[in-house]
């Protein structure tokens, strides 16, 4: 347990319960656990940072302003970065299918 949280005198009960809650939040976080989750939420990023990408643009080819450019730029970076996320833990949920999927080298004979 975080020495921070040892003294929980006057609101033991709420720190209780929080030392509770931080497990399941902490083991969404590790390698391999809820990939298909996490894929979903930079999803959803990438797709909002698209929209405000594609508002920019269109704002700046109206107006030209500079700032406009500096967040068309900035946003398109963040939809690419957001991209490389996904693919990551879409590969990662993919992974293990395929390994399950190799014959084992023991049963190659079997039948």
């Amino acid at each position: 347990m975080a020495p921070w949280l040892n003294d929980c005198s006057p609101r033991k009960r709420r720190c209780q319960i929080a030392m509770q809650a931080i497990p399941p939040v902490t083991a969404l976080l590790d390698n391999g656990r809820c990939e298909p989750l996490k894929a979903g939420v930079h999803s959803a990023v990438m797709l909002l940072a698209g929209v405000c990408a594609a508002y920019n643009i269109a704002a700046w080819l109206r107006r030209r302003e500079l700032h406009l450019a500096v967040n068309a730029i900035i946003y398109t970076t963040t939809v690419w970065w957001e991209r490389c996320h996904v693919a990551h833990h879409l590969a990662a949920c993919a992974a293990p299918e395929a390994e399950s999927q190799e014959p084992s080298p023991g049963l190659s004979d079997a039948a």
